[in-house]
């Protein structure tokens, strides 16, 4: 398994797949290029599959999908909600990055570093 999800994130991702009209909805998780550092997360959820390029497997009883060359990117990253005064979100941890942006949602890794947004 190459990504973790928390409980009070499992909890929250069934709670919104629940919305969806698919029953063949799963969350879709990765990374692309951009943000202030490098590379972004991207997570949501996506009823579509490319047979040569995602890998599917189970965490918690969520369907969970990655392009394969993201796993090695986010490989033992951790996605958990938190809940406070201000509102909820998700946060990830991820080990392998060695820079993240202010904002928590940009990073880079020693062997991804990605090209920043001119943005930021």
């Amino acid at each position: 398994m190459s990504i973790h999800i928390s409980e009070n994130a499992s909890l929250q991702i069934k709670e919104m797949m629940k919305e969806e009209e698919s029953d063949q909805t799963r969350l879709r998780f990765g990374v692309k290029g951009g943000g202030c550092t490098g590379l972004s997360y991207v997570m949501g959820f996506d009823t579509e599959l490319n047979e040569e390029l995602d890998k599917t497997f189970e965490v918690n009883g969520i369907p969970v999908v990655m392009n394969a060359q993201d796993i090695p990117i986010v490989q033992g990253t951790t996605i958990d909600f938190k809940q406070n005064m201000m509102g909820g979100g998700f946060t990830i941890d991820n080990p392998n990055a060695i820079a993240n942006c202010g904002c928590g949602s940009s990073f880079k890794t020693a062997k991804n570093a990605g090209t920043p947004d001119e943005s930021c």
